[in-house]
């Protein structure tokens, strides 16, 4: 039985990051339907997870790997900007009692500077372009 499974499954893509995902939010929504049964609007949940599941399955056993890989790699991408931002927004809120942020009025790049200097003339490290604020 293994090996006609494994005959069945050659040539095709299988799992991923991006199907593993699928399946938790299709677990979620089966979850959430299962207790929204005084409710008949949020079925939704439930047909929202079915067709989910189907889409996990025909991204599963697709012959087109590199279809398939691209739709993971987009959806690795954007999973890495996300984090990234996270990430970001955490130092910034963890220095936010010694330091003030701003952000450079000619090339948007994010400048810190120590809070209780009073009025300062700050200088973009990228563009070099001068501005004044309060700190």
């Amino acid at each position: 039985m293994r090996e006609k499974l494994q005959r069945f499954m050659t040539g095709r893509y299988g799992a991923d990051e991006l199907g593993r995902t699928l399946n938790i939010v299709v677990l979620v929504s089966l979850v959430v339907s299962m207790f929204s049964g005084l409710l008949p609007v949020l079925s939704v949940f439930y047909w929202f997870g079915i067709a989910l599941m189907i889409y996990n399955c025909f991204r599963m056993f697709s012959k087109n790997v590199s279809k398939r890989y691209e739709e993971n790699q987009r959806y690795l991408s954007r999973r890495y900007k996300a984090v990234v931002k996270r990430d970001e927004w955490k130092k910034r809120f963890a220095q936010r009692d010694t330091y003030r942020f701003f952000k450079c009025p000619g090339c948007r790049q994010r400048v810190r500077v120590p809070k209780g200097r009073g009025k300062i003339c700050i200088t973009c490290p990228k563009c070099r372009r001068e501005f004044i604020r309060r700190s």
